[in-house]
């Protein structure tokens, strides 16, 4: 079954896990709330209240007044409890009037869907109308979040008392960012594809006071395992040891506060830690990083003798790979490790290209090849798998001014010709 394959999530475990759950949290930053959005309408035949938050949505009355209005093209009057309440009453009594209203409904199971929460403040007075509406939600109702930011409040008091699941739609080292435990360790997700940004605690660092702190972090991220010897001769080669040393202790600060701010218990969470002469994460913060699922799911396919394995593993890295490293950055190490994944990116499109091939799925091949090209457009070996596609299609007037392009530019960058196994391809069509 597709979906399951692609959220790890069946709708058999789907059922089972939501099974008695008040609330169902869609995981942050998911790209496939339309399948789970389709689970809820296969075990529903009917009930199922969907709204989308409009953007620059206004506060807590305005956005359940939209919701009044849109369910009522559904159900019939509903909304009378919230309409007698939404001008004067606090964020608690509006909670309260929103369960009432969905145990006033005359279904026998009842799922309200509000998709793209974090259109609204997740302030302390949404924390107390949510807090309300979980607590008087009658036996027959759910609630269903999807959104771009989670926090931690209000959600994971419920989660703690068993009232609330998360279905987490991506393979992590932690696949839940609100794992049910005593003590919770700060969550931090960095996404490095694209522009980069962190998110401490479901709430992104919007501020880093300055480029050092922000570049510093994401080093640290993309590294693992460093010297200090390697962060001065990378960030200060030009400082002294012991202006260096004082810079990089400040900035670490900062980046220690910036990861905080989001942490209600006051302490200071350092990203990393000093160990035998190296520094390595620390083991208080626990780390989704969107780089390292990329590499995970390469190193899976590129390993794995299962072809359907390897075609899932291709699809997610393809997937998690959206927009190159840090773009536009233009700092050394940045660019070299912008190339490496750059490179790692079209061997997943050469990958699937070459399944596709062994389907005899010729287009599908050919639209791989052609985006693995603008990744990497000197690689001889894509340009002749892309004239085969064209060769399989009949399009032999394709095949022969793809070997053109090649020709052209492999004389404008490397003065070389074709290898004598292209030029024999093209010889085929003669």
């Amino acid at each position: 079954m597709l979906p399951h394959l692609v959220t790890s999530v069946s709708f058999e475990s789907f059922r089972s896990s939501s099974a008695g759950k008040k609330v169902i949290l869609l995981y942050p930053w998911t790209n496939h709330r339309n399948i789970f959005l389709s689970y809820f309408l296969d075990d529903l035949s009917e009930g199922l209240l969907y709204y989308r938050l409009p953007e620059n949505t206004g506060g807590l009355a305005d956005w359940l007044r939209g919701l009044v209005d849109e369910i009522r093209y559904v159900e019939a009057g509903f909304g009378q409890s919230l309409e007698s309440i939404l001008l004067n009453g606090s964020a608690s009594e509006i909670g309260e009037a929103l369960a009432a209203d969905l145990a006033a409904l005359k279904l026998e199971r009842v799922v309200l869907y509000l998709d793209e929460l974090d259109r609204i403040s997740q302030d302390e007075a949404f924390c107390q109308f949510i807090n309300a509406v979980v607590a008087n939600l009658p036996d027959k109702a759910q609630l269903v979040i999807n959104s771009r930011l989670l926090t931690y409040d209000p959600w994971i008091s419920w989660v703690n008392r068993d009232e609330v699941v998360v279905l987490g739609t991506e393979h992590r080292s932690s696949n839940l960012l609100f794992a049910k435990a005593s003590s919770l360790k700060p969550q931090l997700e960095i996404y490095a594809f694209g522009r980069g940004h962190a998110v401490s605690n479901g709430f992104e660092i919007s501020s880093w006071d300055g480029a050092l702190p922000r570049n510093l972090f994401f080093y640290f991220i993309d590294n693992p395992l460093f010297t200090r010897d390697q962060i001065f001769e990378i960030f200060w080669p030009k400082l002294s040891v012991r202006d260096a040393t004082n810079v990089f202790h400040v900035t670490k600060r900062k980046i220690t506060e910036r990861i905080s701010a989001y942490v209600e218990d006051n302490k200071n969470y350092e990203l990393t830690k000093y160990s035998t002469g190296f520094y390595v994460p620390s083991d208080k913060i626990v780390r989704h990083y969107d780089v390292a699922d990329f590499e995970q799911a390469m190193e899976g396919a590129l390993l794995s003798s299962e072809r359907h394995e390897r075609e899932l593993l291709y699809l997610r890295a393809i997937e998690i790979y959206k927009t190159p490293f840090l773009h536009p950055l233009r700092l050394p190490w940045v660019e070299a490790r912008r190339n490496q994944l750059k490179s790692l990116f079209a061997e997943a499109l050469i990958g699937m290209a070459r399944l596709k091939t062994d389907q005899r799925l010729w287009e599908e091949a050919l639209g791989y090849y052609a985006r693995a090209l603008k990744e990497a457009p000197q690689r001889e070996d894509i340009h002749r798998g892309a004239m085969r596609m064209y060769i399989n299609l009949g399009r032999n007037a394709d095949a022969r001014q793809q070997y053109t392009l090649l020709e052209r530019l492999l004389k404008r960058t490397l003065g070389v010709k074709p290898s004598s196994e292209t030029q024999t391809l093209l010889d085929q069509l003669n």
